[in-house]
């Protein structure tokens, strides 16, 4: 029996937000066996460099609809940017190609059911902590954009206990931001000019705009908490680690989230049971210096731990966090910059997965083409996909470099096999601004430890980069040894690969040598232009190229001379053939393009024992003498 897979549209996966989704999907699908498939730029919508930004929205063109069996869509995370554009091109991208169940979190949605977090019952407990434990009455509320519906929503709290206490708070107790540190100074500002009275208390309907307000009374002489209480809401880690930490709240979305599970279950398996998600909301409070109660030292301690810069670690400890000071002090930045090909490369950043701990399986997937420089990598991915990494943290495991190419509709593979345990995919684009070269995945038991935070961000720009130099130096050489009008090789690029494939060929091998001289292109370009005379050289490349094999080299020599040449198992009888093969192409391509003057060429070939004694250049020039007798003869034919 297959494995229920739920897709997962989010972004920015390290944010606190995106994570506590994350830990209510996973909870459920934990209890259910169902495996989840993560799809996510890496960065924040509200990103300025749009070119960035689309290079990462392009792994959302990834997502295969119909290998799932449900999909969520965490909208929050697509709204950061107080624009619905991202959300929208997810609705219709749903809309279009998706029959599966479909639920949106975090936002009322017209075409899809939706399950929104109400904070509206946590306001109460802010509220009465501050009325109860603090004792006051004289309380300020600020919260976001007047008539958004979570400024409502959280406001409502508010005066669900004001009423309880009989209490009718005057117009002026309720103020309006930004959900930003801006509305919070704001406020203060009107506070320390003396345009407001000093409250009791200030509740605000986040942690940022509780650290603006706070960070700017204190700068001006007010004492926290002592003349203010203040609290903020979403427990983040800029509230913990402020020089006044900031008591704050834990939104309750990782339950909307598992409770958005159990609707999907519902609408995929009905009939099947349901194991309710449990919250305690009385470990939902993270106090802080700001409203006088005892600090959480240890939610503080565990944030700074997640971040935290060590040079040097107890690598005895298995239970090791990976920092963002590892990911540095690695010097993988360096080590990627420095190296001079594709197969360095690659084995490098395989050898750098072990910053990626704790994972089971890494996957890094490429465009097959992505390395050619005149490659077509924008928006979408092309129809095949190669596995040139997959590892797990084991040494030396899986494999780099040569692995499957498989059709990219299928995501990964691997992802719909039932030989694992119960799992969590990440799908993380691998880019150059908006240049798409792949995708990478990261693969976790739903058991696994784990978090997608700032070091897996900067590892994959690490990898983005290095593809690119690499890329970039394939361009470069591939534009010093190639001829740019015909794309044949040039000279220098002849002598290059012809060293290293005399170095590789068997002793008993043969040289095959073809050299192809345009007739009369000198007439041409005297009495039609050097246009033509151009057209003229690239048509004969092009048959020159057509009949050139894999393991072949196709040279632009000179002006109007190519050489091909081969080392192999060649006979004369083959050489006899591809002579005629190169007349009966140049032939029909002369046909089909009409011009006022015939495109011809001479050919001639040699196909001598490498250990004949004679080297490459001595092998040409008999190939040369060969095509001067054609010439000849071609001269008597027409009479010229």
């Amino acid at each position: 029996m297959s494995r229920k897979t739920i897709c997962f549209i989010t972004a920015f996966p390290e944010s606190i937000y995106a994570q506590r989704y994350l830990s209510g999907i996973i909870t459920q699908c934990k209890k259910y066996a169902y495996d989840i498939a993560v799809f996510a730029p890496l960065t924040n919508l509200s990103l300025q460099h749009q070119n960035f930004l689309d290079g990462e929205l392009n792994i959302y063109n990834l997502i295969n609809f119909d290998r799932f069996d449900g999909v969520l869509v965490d909208a929050s995370s697509l709204l950061n940017t107080d624009s619905d554009k991202y959300l929208n091109l997810i609705t219709d991208m749903l809309k279009e190609k998706c029959n599966k169940p479909v639920i949106i979190i975090g936002n009322q949605s017209e075409d899809f059911p939706s399950f929104v977090t109400s904070d509206r019952p946590l306001f109460r407990e802010i509220t009465r902590h501050v009325m109860e434990e603090h004792h006051c009455r004289d309380v300020y509320f600020l919260t976001g954009h007047e008539g958004h519906p979570t400024s409502l929503d959280r406001l409502g709290g508010f005066l669900d206990v004001l009423s309880e206490y009989n209490l009718k708070p005057e117009g002026e107790y309720i103020f309006y931001g930004d959900f930003w540190y801006s509305g919070g100074s704001a406020l203060a500002d009107r506070i320390i000019s003396g345009d407001l009275p000093k409250p009791d208390a200030i509740i605000c309907a986040s942690d940022h705009m509780a650290i603006g307000l706070a960070n700017r009374l204190a700068d001006n002489g007010f004492r926290i908490p002592e003349d203010i209480v203040i609290t903020g809401f979403d427990a983040t880690q800029e509230a913990a680690i402020n020089d006044i930490s900031i008591t704050s709240f834990v939104s309750e979305s990782a339950k909307t989230a598992a409770d958005a599970v159990d609707e999907l279950r519902h609408m995929m398996e009905p009939g099947s049971s349901i194991e309710h998600y449990q919250s305690d909301t009385a470990y939902l409070i993270r106090t802080g210096m700001s409203c006088g109660c005892k600090h959480n030292f240890q939610h503080t301690i565990k944030l700074f731990r997640d971040a935290m810069y060590q040079m040097h670690r107890d690598y005895t400890n298995e239970s090791f966090v990976v920092d963002i000071g590892r990911l540095i002090e690695s010097n993988m930045v360096e080590y990627l910059s420095d190296t001079t090909s594709l197969e360095e490369c690659i084995h490098l950043i395989y050898n750098f997965t072990y910053l990626l701990v704790p994972y089971d399986e890494f996957f890094l997937c490429l465009e097959d083409h992505w390395m050619e420089h005149n490659a077509n990598i924008g928006s979408g991915y092309s129809a095949q996909i190669r596995e040139v990494i997959h590892c797990t943290p084991t040494p030396d495991s899986g494999h780099y470099l040569n692995g499957p190419v498989f059709d990219t509709s299928e995501m990964l593979p691997e992802m719909f096999s039932i030989d694992h345990e119960p799992s969590v995919y990440y799908f993380f684009p691998v880019h150059f601004l908006e240049k798409t070269l792949g995708y990478a995945v990261i693969r976790n038991n739903l058991t696994t430890e784990h978090n997608i935070s700032c070091v897996t961000r900067n590892w994959i720009r690490n990898v983005n980069n290095a593809l690119e130099i690499i890329r970039t130096e394939n361009r470069l050489t591939s534009l010093s040894i190639q001829d740019s009008m015909t794309g044949a090789y040039n000279r220098m690029g002849m002598e290059l690969l012809l060293d290293k494939m005399t170095r590789n060929a068997p002793d008993n091998a043969n040289v095959l040598a073809f050299v192809i001289d345009i007739d009369r292109l000198k007439y041409v370009n005297d009495t039609f232009g050097h246009e033509e005379g151009d057209f003229t050289i690239c048509t004969v490349g092009n048959v020159a190229q057509k009949i050139t094999f894999g393991n072949e080299l196709c040279v632009r020599a000179g002006g109007d001379e190519f050489y091909i040449i081969g080392i192999g198992d060649y006979t004369s009888e083959e050489a006899a053939k591809r002579i005629a093969k190169f007349n009966a192409e140049l032939n029909i391509l002369a046909e089909n393009h009409i011009k006022p003057y015939p495109i011809m060429a001479s050919i001639g070939a040699a196909c001598i024992p490498l250990n004949s004694g004679l080297n490459i250049t001595g092998i040409i020039r008999i190939a040369d003498a060969k095509m001067y007798e054609n010439k000849v003869q071609r001269k008597i034919q027409r009479n010229d």
